[in-house]
């Protein structure tokens, strides 16, 4: 059965123990560093450019052996160990069959992963989500053997990215590359801490751009590369031979799981995408995603036949909501979207992807295809619905987020709320809540929208049941 790896390796230590791991593999890189600038995290998109094939391997001048040695020595500076602790509650069956054990069992569970200084001054880090999230304790270890505890700044799931900070002198910070200018065939470095051994440095090139249908992630845009990545990378740098960051290592992929070891497909989070997300979390404190008001398939070749659309790729728009930005700007059902402010749309999903990351309130320039002529119009994105965290609700939807059910439901008819997030691990999770279900119902008492939701869920303590719709399928979910 294929699966995706998660890359953080955790040990489990409570009454007797045990080491379990769990691997989400990342994406390796190319990379020099720049030490501790001030103002911003060190370098920009402006500033940063991956070197031509030519540079691919700049060795020390004169040096009778090519090495990558002298640029990891900036490099590997900025690269840190992560360690979180999180306190977990577990129920125990075999006491509570024999009437004892009614209270769960407390457990501290840890978990390392990988990190990249992007702000040396500010001491920012850049790491994974699913490194961190859940944790009641993050502490960072330097490549010098310096530990210092982290606080968190903000995180989002959805691309699982994360920014946790450090108050620490004499840091490295490492530059970010323009990753819009990446090319396959490009040499890259992964460099993280596979299985908590410390820095470990593995090459490779870039395999592909623009990957995305890997299960686990909301918005996607993966670098691939076949350079070796191991569990405890996630977080970890994917720099370019320039010394200069881009990518995030996020995940590994192998059919037959992490038990038969790397095969050559690990893949990163682009560091423009990267640096986007952390500039809202700092900002906003979390990501204010943009939306057209629209649904689009991809282009299949029966498609493609029957709407005189050969050798187009796009976005098939197949339903315009209305008082949608797309509505305002004349989108139709049957139009392609080619590009989107300059850049290509390839399928559905990179349409999806994209739309999530434009600013929200700022008119965007798209190109079209409709009965087969070439079109310009412009929309200006409406902001995503708000999420709430179920936590502040009710206990017993701790690490569940809600949002207002989207458009294309409502027009179906349908009334209430939408689960948009559940943390892993969490008291949801274990509730077999799942992210995509939708709630209809509270205790058999329909709701019509968020504030009902909340309505509901206010009155006096009771029997918690929601009454779900899990793709076609219906059925009723007793929250404990």
């Amino acid at each position: 059965m294929r699966k995706l790896t998660a890359f953080s390796c955790l040990l489990l230590a409570a009454l007797g123990g045990g080491v379990t791991a769990r691997l989400l593999t990342a994406v390796p890189g190319e990379a020099p560093i720049a030490q501790s600038p001030g103002g911003e995290f060190a370098g920009s998109a402006a500033d940063a450019a991956i070197a031509p094939a030519e540079a691919a391997l700049p060795a020390q001048v004169g040096s009778p052996v090519p090495s990558l040695a002298p640029m990891l020595e900036k490099v590997t500076p900025a690269v840190v160990n992560i360690y979180t602790k999180q306190v977990v509650r577990v129920r125990n069956p075999m006491a509570e069959f024999f009437g004892g054990g009614r209270f769960p069992q407390e457990r501290v569970q840890q978990s390392l992963g990988s990190g990249v200084i992007v702000d040396a001054t500010r001491g920012l880090i850049l790491t994974n989500n699913h490194v961190v999230e859940g944790a009641d304790a993050v502490s960072v270890t330097l490549s010098d053997g310096r530990t210092f505890e982290a606080q968190p700044v903000g995180s989002d799931a959805d691309t699982d990215i994360a920014v946790i900070r450090i108050t620490a002198p004499n840091l490295t910070a490492l530059p970010l590359a323009d990753t819009n200018s990446l090319r396959v065939g490009d040499f890259v470095v992964a460099v993280g801490n596979p299985f908590g051994l410390g820095q470990t440095v593995t090459s490779g090139i870039v395999s592909a751009v623009g990957r995305s249908g890997l299960t686990g992630f909301g918005y996607q845009n993966f670098i691939q590369t076949d350079a070796s990545i191991n569990p405890g990378n996630s977080g970890g740098a994917l720099v370019n031979l320039n010394g200069q960051l881009i990518g995030i290592n996020a995940a590994s992929f192998n059919p037959q799981g992490s038990a038969a070891g790397n095969i050559g497909l690990g893949f990163a989070i682009p560091a423009n995408l990267a640096k986007e997300i952390m500039r809202q979390l700092m900002a906003y404190g979390e990501v204010r995603r943009g939306s057209l008001g629209l649904d689009s398939i991809d282009i299949t070749p029966a498609t493609a036949q029957q709407l005189k659309l050969a050798n187009v790729r796009g976005a098939l728009v197949n339903r315009v909501y209305n008082t949608s930005p797309a509505a305002a700007a004349g989108i139709r059902p049957g139009d392609v979207i080619t590009q989107v402010n300059g850049q290509r749309i390839d399928s559905a999903e990179g349409l999806h992807n994209l739309e999530g990351l434009l600013p929200v309130g700022l008119p965007v320039t798209l190109q079209l295809l409709r009965d087969g002529k070439a079109q310009t119009v412009q929309a200006t994105l409406k902001a995503q619905a708000r999420e709430i965290d179920g936590a502040q609700i009710d206990p017993r939807l701790t690490g569940a987020s809600f949002s207002e059910l989207p458009e294309r439901y409502r027009s179906e008819g349908l009334r209430g709320v939408v689960v948009s997030k559940i943390a892993r691990g969490s008291r949801a999770m274990q509730n077999e809540l799942a992210p995509g279900d939708l709630v209809l119902a509270i205790n058999r008492r329909g709701i019509e929208d968020m504030n009902a939701f909340r309505a509901q869920l206010g009155q006096p303590p009771q029997r918690l049941i929601l009454l779900l719709q899990r793709g076609s399928a219906r059925g009723e979910l007793e929250m404990r």
